[in-house]
């Protein structure tokens, strides 16, 4: 089994930056990014895989990084220039061994 936790949410103003943080109980050379708003469906946002592999969103594309400390422990995601539209529950997420595990969510809010 796997906990994942995630840290480093808030609230920001538009045009700031957050860098969320998954912390995980084992190594998992997988982890995704979500993240799902009042009302919608939880969507993909960003996603790292075997050594440099990233993945984004198109909405967050540029304005989002990924990446890892070496262990595979913990991974972050950088957000710049966030915007109002960026607000919802951030979830981390792995697949370790044929299952899929989840975090419990980091709310981001972004407003004036």
């Amino acid at each position: 089994q796997v906990r994942l936790e995630e840290s480093g949410g808030g609230s920001v103003q538009p045009g700031e930056s957050l860098r969320l943080s998954c912390a995980a109980s084992t190594s998992t050379t997988l982890r995704k990014w979500y993240r799902q708003s009042p009302g919608q469906e939880r969507e993909f946002v960003a996603g790292l895989t075997g050594s440099t592999t990233t993945r984004y969103s198109a909405s967050v594309e540029g304005r989002f990084t990924i990446s890892r400390d070496k262990a595979w422990k913990t991974v972050y995601l950088q957000m710049n220039s966030l915007k109002p539209e960026d607000t919802a529950v951030y979830y981390c997420s792995t697949d370790y061994r044929g299952t899929t595990y989840w975090g419990q969510g980091t709310q981001v809010t972004v407003s004036a």
